[in-house]
C-alpha cells in the first residue's frame, strides 16, 4: 500500500495505530506582503497528515501527485515528517497541483489555485485504524467520489473518521450544494472540525450551535467549530466547553487549523472520543490550541513535533 515517496513506519507510533489520510497534496506558494515568495507543500490533508505524523500517530497519505519536480519537493517534505505515502498517489504526467497563499499585514493567507482532482478508486490498507477526509479532496469531483468510496469502506471496518470541510468556495460556489455534500461526508464521521468561515459560507445566519447541533447524532459524537484567534467550541451529546487561544506573537496563520485538526486526532487516536462532557471537552480543546500556537509562532505550515509541545501532552 506504501511506496518509498514516504517514509517507513514512524518508530514512535502511538500503539501502532496507522491512520489514513485521504485528500489534496500541492505545493504552496506563500507571497509575504511586500516580500518575496517562498514555497512550502501543503494542502489541508497532506498538512494535516504531517501534523498527524509529527505528533508519533503512524500515518499514510493518500492523494495525487504529479511526477514533475514539484512532486518530487513534496514527497521529500513528507519523507521528512515520515508521512508513507500511499502506492498510486504518484501519477505519471500529472502536473502536480499549486496554491498561491498571499499574505496581508496581519498574516492571514487568502489563496489563488492551479489544482486537478481526479482521484482513481482507492482501498484502504489492511492494517488502517482510521480515516480522515476533508477540504478539496472531499468536496471537488470527480476524486470527491473515491474519497465517498473510502469513507464507506471506513465505516463498514467500524474506523474512527475524522473530517474537516475546510471549504474552498472557488471550487464549490454553490453553498446549498456543498452543504450537502458536507452532511453526507459527516455523517460517516465520529469527529467533525468546522471553522466559523466554513459557517459563514454554508449556513449563512444559522447559529453556530444549531449547525453543531444539526451534525451530532448517529455516528458522529463530537463537532468542534474554530473561530482563530478568538479559540473554539466543542459540542457533543454531553456537553458544550469554549477554550480561547494561546496568545501568541502571530507569524502567519497558514496551516495553522490543519495542525488544530491533527492534535485533535492525535488526541482522539491516544484517549478516545469517550466521556466527552464539558470538563474533558475543554483539555481536549487546550490540546489543540497549543499545537496550533506553535504553528502560528513561524512562517507556513509549519506544525509541531510532539517533543515541542509541553511534557505530558496532551494531559488528558
Amino acid at each position: 500500500m506504501t511506496t518509498d515517496g514516504g517514509a517507513t513506519a514512524a518508530t514512535a507510533a502511538i500503539n501502532s495505530q496507522q491512520f489514513v489520510v485521504a485528500g489534496e497534496a500541492l505545493v504552496d506558494i506563500v507571497v509575504p506582503a511586500g516580500e518575496e515568495p517562498e514555497r512550502a507543500a501543503g494542502g489541508s490533508p497532506l498538512n494535516v497528515a504531517v501534523g498527524l505524523a509529527r505528533l508519533a500517530v503512524e500515518t499514510v497519505l493518500i492523494t495525487e501527485l504529479g511526477d514533475d519536480e514539484l512532486g518530487v519537493f513534496v514527497r521529500d517534505h513528507l519523507r521528512a515528517s515520515e508521512v508513507m505515502l500511499a502506492e498510486g498517489s504518484v501519477v505519471p504526467g500529472l502536473a502536480t497541483s499549486t496554491a498561491t497563499a498571499r499574505l496581508d499585514g496581519s498574516g492571514a493567507a487568502t489563496y489563488d489555485f492551479d489544482l486537478r482532482w481526479t482521484l482513481a478508486p482507492q482501498t484502504l490498507p489492511d492494517i488502517a485504524t482510521g480515516l480522515h477526509v476533508g477540504s478539496i479532496g472531499a468536496g471537488l469531483r470527480p476524486g470527491r467520489e473515491s474519497v465517498m468510496g473510502l469513507l464507506e469502506q471506513a465505516a463498514s471496518l467500524d474506523l474512527l473518521v475524522s473530517f474537516d470541510p475546510n471549504v474552498r468556495q472557488v471550487f464549490t460556489p454553490d453553498a446549498d450544494a456543498a452543504w450537502e455534500d458536507v452532511r453526507e461526508a459527516a455523517s460517516f464521521a465520529r469527529l467533525v472540525k468546522m471553522s466559523d468561515e466554513d459557517l459563514a459560507f454554508l449556513r449563512p445566519g444559522a447559529a453556530t450551535e444549531d449547525v453543531a447541533r444539526s451534525l451530532l447524532g448517529g455516528v458522529t459524537e463530537l463537532v468542534v467549530v474554530t473561530f482563530g484567534g478568538d479559540g473554539a467550541t466543542a459540542f457533543s451529546k454531553a456537553g458544550t466547553a469554549t477554550v480561547r487561544a494561546v496568545p501568541t506573537d502571530v507569524i502567519d496563520t497558514v496551516g495553522a487549523g490543519d495542525s488544530f485538526m491533527a492534535a485533535l486526532l492525535a488526541v482522539a487516536v491516544e484517549h478516545g472520543l469517550d466521556d466527552l462532557g464539558e470538563a474533558r471537552l475543554g483539555r481536549i480543546l487546550t490540546a489543540a490550541h497549543e499545537a496550533a500556537s506553535v504553528t502560528v509562532s513561524r512562517r507556513g505550515a509549519n506544525p509541531p513535533r510532539r517533543g515541542e509541545l509541553a511534557a505530558g501532552w496532551p494531559g488528558l
